[in-house]
């Protein structure tokens, strides 16, 4: 993608590589509670990540050793990316979406969104999850969230977004409306139950260039912004950290899981 070209909400084309190279993962606990619920060895299950990016999670759930793993993805470039990255790990790739994964009735034990749920209609992804879940198997969404009040520096370089563009929307880092209303409309689904709210905390020090490279990775900021604000809150990010090799980043892994109502 060029700096004149208009980034499209939800199109992820030209950002796998940033995605790929900058993007930090998610909470281990977050991971070992998720395998808990399961209650069985994750060698005997098959688990399915949709809307899986380069894979991020996906390696994640590879590396818990699980019987299978299907990563489904949409978006061209970022599955070619995620396959790339993903080599020597057993995973599948898929065409696929949150709407129709194009993966078989009573194929999977868990299937996970990772950052990407929201770019979901909700009640067609969450029926055709429960189509292509097991009986008793699990769904679970999860986003990586900024603490900001953890580092006053990221809090005020964050703030920009707003004072650019006063009514932004920062749906990708698991906040919004969203994700303020998923409890309630999860615990509300007649084909679910067993609602889980997990949420769990960790630290990535990240060299400067890493965090400014996430920021580029960011579909739904950049396109709110269109490139000329886009650029002009990235030399803002660029002054504020000027001074610094590292940054020290606060992540909270959210997560909603529930079970598949027999």
């Amino acid at each position: 993608m060029t700096d004149t070209q208009a980034m499209r909400l939800g199109d992820f084309t030209g950002l796998a590589e940033n995605y790929s190279a900058y993007r930090s993962g998610y909470s281990p606990a977050v991971r070992a509670a998720i395998l808990g619920l399961l209650g069985r060895d994750p060698g005997e299950l098959d688990a399915v990540d949709v809307g899986a990016g380069t894979g991020i999670w996906s390696r994640m759930l590879a590396q818990a050793a699980f019987r299978s793993v299907t990563a489904v993805e949409p978006n061209h470039d970022m599955r070619g990316v995620g396959r790339r990255d993903s080599e020597g790990t057993g995973i599948t790739w898929r065409v696929g979406g949150g709407e129709a994964t194009g993966l078989d009735s009573g194929s999977a034990d868990l299937v996970t969104m990772a950052s990407s749920f929201h770019w979901v209609d909700f009640d067609k992804g969450t029926e055709e999850f429960r189509r292509v879940l097991r009986p008793g198997g699990w769904f679970v969404a999860l986003w990586n969230t900024r603490k900001l009040d953890a580092n006053p520096l990221l809090a005020d370089i964050e703030e920009e977004l707003t004072r650019l563009e006063p009514g932004m929307r920062k749906t990708a880092f698991g906040k919004g409306s969203f994700t303020e209303t998923l409890t309630e409309r999860l615990a509300g689904h007649p084909g679910y139950d067993d609602i889980l709210y997990l949420e769990g905390r960790h630290v990535d020090v990240q060299p400067v260039e890493q965090h400014l490279g996430a920021w580029r990775a960011v579909n739904d900021v950049r396109a709110q912004l269109g490139e000329e604000k886009f650029a002009a809150f990235l030399r803002y990010a660029e002054q504020r950290l000027a001074d610094r090799d590292t940054v020290d980043v606060t992540y909270l892994t959210k997560a909603w899981a529930v079970r598949r109502r027999d």
